[in-house]
């Protein structure tokens, strides 16, 4: 047996009355979780749907999303979760790629309309047949999740699935074409919610804190996941705002938090300016998990120093379920480093002919591990390219040190040639982080007649700040190389983002082909 809603079950049944999921001032048990997952599952059903369907589902992170997806899981379907940023048209691919027969859409509001955009992707797919409405109502021909909810249906146990059959299809961002959809099985996303529960040393007496969405695989398995499979219970915040966090963090007594590079930023800011605050959120805090992108070292010895926690990087991505390699609390931690491989994994560097390099070499990561994916939802040459001899090639660059610690440096796409030197934008971002008047920043290669590429900069800069591009960039050639310094840097009062806080550097193309710097050397 091995559906991952087995877990929910055993919690209900160990746990009932315990809070599974919280938002604000509403509670769902465990029991209560258990109960409304099954009348998902017993609906979906009725509908005629089987073993190996699949089901969308645009959801932010409100109760509703944990309790379709398992109920989706226990009735052996498929999960096909959807960014809710997305439009019409992008909602009508993924719901004809994904083959999805049924689709279970969040209704929103004017600032942010997901019901309005799920109903025009619905109208416009191929074979999706039923729309579900996340709330009280539903138009002619719909179904309203709240109907679902109020029926006495007996308990519905998962259905019995092999451990390789699917669980979930997570769609990558798409930066080289269009999305494909990472397929994992029940075994894959198990195992790595075991992984994430045992490197955070999760317990019953935790409760987690849900702001990275959930449709992404860091919030997905790391938070949602491993906290049904420990029985902690799981706070929801539907959008990050840090001060909001904060306050969030003291209200519920939240002992572990996870998030990308960019929350710690903003959070850190939100702290210095209410040191009461932060004294509270020392007393509830025990740890600090970041993924998604490289967090700057600078952020993490400032976030450790301002709320006394350990700050744990990991790494991973969409097609790993996601963590392949984490810090441990125990352990030593080397700044920059995202960890040694997790328990079955094994990480090696390869060169462009795909030769295997020794320690402390720069070449691609590549991934062995029970939790890399079965592949690219009918993508078989994207999964050939993908994956050779059951190494899952990451496109990031990398070094692992002799004592087996993995050091990520870029994304191969991101590398900058400049007059044929290459350039790693992240190390000139670490220096950038270490000028007192930088918040954030992002480095990105733009082409050059004469050189091939040049180096951007993008900062934004702490609020009262008047430093200035010139100044900045005379900061960097003291630093670095003379060829790796940025030439231009553009002062920005916030970077483009997605859904999930990662920087979207292809908007930064954009602007800088339109735009003239600030400053210039």
């Amino acid at each position: 047996m091995h559906n991952l809603a087995v877990n929910l079950e055993r919690s209900a049944a160990l746990f009932p009355t315990k809070a599974a999921l919280r938002m604000g001032d509403e509670e769902v048990s465990f029991a209560l979780f258990d109960k409304l997952a099954s009348n998902v599952a017993e609906n979906l059903k009725r509908l005629g749907l089987t073993a190996g369907d699949k089901v969308a589902l645009s959801c932010p992170n409100v109760s509703y999303f944990p309790i379709v997806y398992y109920g989706i899981l226990k009735a052996g379907c498929v999960v096909v979760p959807l960014n809710v940023l997305f439009k019409g048209r992008e909602i009508a691919y993924h719901l004809n790629d994904s083959e999805a027969k049924a689709y279970f859409c969040f209704e929103g509001n004017d600032e942010l309309p997901i019901g309005q955009f799920g109903r025009q992707g619905f109208e416009q797919s191929q074979q999706c047949q039923y729309f579900v409405s996340l709330s009280h109502q539903c138009d002619e021909g719909e179904y309203a999740i709240e109907d679902w909810f109020t029926e006495e249906n007996v308990p519905f146990e998962s259905v019995a699935l092999s451990s390789n059959d699917t669980a979930v299809i997570l769609y990558t961002s798409g930066t080289t074409g269009q999305p494909k959809g990472a397929e994992l099985s029940h075994s894959n996303m198990h195992s790595n919610a075991m992984s994430s529960q045992y490197l955070m040393r999760l317990e019953y007496s935790d409760t987690t804190m849900a702001t990275l969405p959930l449709f992404h695989s860091f919030g997905q398995t790391v938070m949602m996941n491993a906290s049904i499979l420990t029985g902690s219970t799981l706070v929801l915040v539907p959008r990050f705002e840090p001060q909001f966090v904060i306050e969030q963090i003291i209200q519920h007594k939240i002992s572990v938090f996870a998030g990308v590079p960019t929350m710690y930023i903003a959070l850190l800011r939100a702290g210095e300016q209410s040191p009461e605050q932060s004294e509270l959120v020392k007393h509830s805090l025990r740890l600090g998990v970041s993924g998604g992108a490289s967090m700057p070292v600078e952020v993490i010895r400032q976030f450790e120093r301002r709320f006394e926690l350990p700050v744990l990087e990991g790494y991973g991505l969409s097609e790993t379920a996601p963590v392949a390699t984490f810090n441990h609390i125990d352990g030593d931690r080397l700044p920059g480093s995202v960890g040694q491989p997790l328990c079955g994994h094994v990480i090696k560097i390869i060169d462009a002919k795909g030769d295997t390099l020794s320690a402390g070499e720069l070449g691609e990561v590549c991934i062995k591990s029970p939790s890399v994916m079965k592949g690219y939802y009918r993508r078989p040459e994207a999964t050939q390219d993908s994956i050779r001899d059951g190494w899952f090639l990451t496109g990031d660059i990398g070094r692992i040190d002799e004592h087996g610690n993995l050091f990520i440096v870029d994304r191969v796409k991101d590398m900058i040639i400049r007059g044929g030197y290459n350039i790693y934008p992240r190390e000139v971002e670490e220096v950038l982080m270490c000028h007192p008047d930088v918040e954030m920043v992002a480095v990105v290669g733009e082409p050059d007649e004469r050189l091939g590429e040049e180096v951007n900069a993008h900062v934004v800069l702490h609020r009262d700040s008047h430093c200035n591009s010139e100044a900045l960039i005379s900061w960097c050639r003291e630093q670095l190389a003379d060829y790796k310094y940025p030439r231009r840097i553009f002062i920005r009062q916030s970077l483009p983002m997605t859904a999930t806080g990662k920087i979207l550097k292809r908007e930064l193309h954009a602007l800088d082909a339109e735009e003239t710097a600030d400053g210039q050397l």
